[in-house]
């Protein structure tokens, strides 16, 4: 029997400490909504989903009810989902008064002949769908920041999971970086960017700086590595070197691979994250992750 693992993560970036907290709890709970869908059988698909839910109505994080205004002071969020089982995934960018963007994504994936749909034909596929639209209001939360204009980035958050039949999924969701260019899209709905699953070796889920990010298909170059047969702790942490050494990057990277092993790196200050993985021979006597680790280097 194959043992299911979901990882989450709520950003890399500057925190201050006063939100530790908040945010730990945050992981904590989306890690667990996503656990309880792969622990009774569920999809990863479906535990990914979950789990970016949760994070997407926390206002401590960067995506739905936690996004940044742009530069005209509106709320412009991106996400995308992929199945490592078909390669089958659905993005959405600069939508708008969508509590759960990863939903809207997902959508996409399952009901549309599309893989991204942005902006205006987003909006109006989200209303053919029957998505329900909030009061823009409702998406501007508690931003964790100590100084958004100076801070390496803390946008994005992600899940990756491993499910009991072996099939592997991915969700990344953000509300994008404040003061951005109205339209702006970042690497958190770019395939290959801000995520990438492949159930021949994983799935990766990034955060960041997006500009960086994406110029090294950060999360294709991730799964890559893992197909290779490298470790998924060793590849997080060389992949976000990479990042630093390639192009000045700073941000950060959840992985799981084959084995069920995980990975997870930083060069920002910090990156909250959790993740739930079986413990012993049975496959859902569990252990729970809960942290805020220093940086990689």
């Amino acid at each position: 029997m194959n043992r299911p693992v979901i990882v989450v993560h709520g950003g890399a970036g500057a925190f201050r400490e006063s939100m530790w907290e908040a945010c730990l709890a945050g992981c904590r709970q989306a890690a667990l909504a996503g656990w309880e869908r792969l622990r009774a059988g569920g999809a990863a698909l479906d535990a990914v989903e979950a789990a970016v839910q949760v994070l997407e109505d926390d206002p401590a994080f960067d995506a739905g009810r936690g996004s940044f205004l742009n530069m005209a002071g509106v709320v412009q969020m991106d996400a995308i989902i992929m199945d490592g089982r078909t390669l089958d995934l659905g993005a959405v960018a600069a939508v708008e008064r969508i509590r759960h963007p990863i939903t809207l994504a997902r959508r996409v994936m399952e009901r549309s002949p599309h893989n991204f749909i942005v902006g205006p034909g987003a909006m109006a596929f989200a209303e053919q769908e029957g998505i329900s639209f909030c009061d823009p209001d409702e998406l501007q939360g508690v931003h964790v920041l100590e100084d958004s204009a100076t801070a390496p980035g803390m946008d994005t958050v992600g899940a990756v999971a491993v499910d009991l039949a072996g099939n592997f999924a991915v969700a990344t969701s953000t509300g994008g970086t404040p003061g951005k260019w109205p339209g702006r899209v970042g690497d958190s709905p770019l395939v290959g960017a801000g995520a990438y699953a492949d159930n021949r070796c994983g799935a990766a889920s990034a955060t960041g700086e997006g500009e960086k990010l994406m110029r090294l298909v950060i999360s294709k170059t991730a799964c890559d590595r893992l197909a290779a047969g490298i470790p998924a702790p060793q590849v997080a942490a060389e992949v976000i070197r990479l990042l630093h050494t390639r192009v000045g990057g700073h941000g950060g990277l959840i992985l799981v691979d084959r084995e069920g092993r995980v990975g997870l790196a930083h060069n920002t200050q910090s990156m909250p994250h959790a993740y739930v993985l079986p413990r012993g021979e049975g496959p859902l006597e569990t252990t729970l992750v809960v942290a805020m680790e220093a940086r990689l280097y």
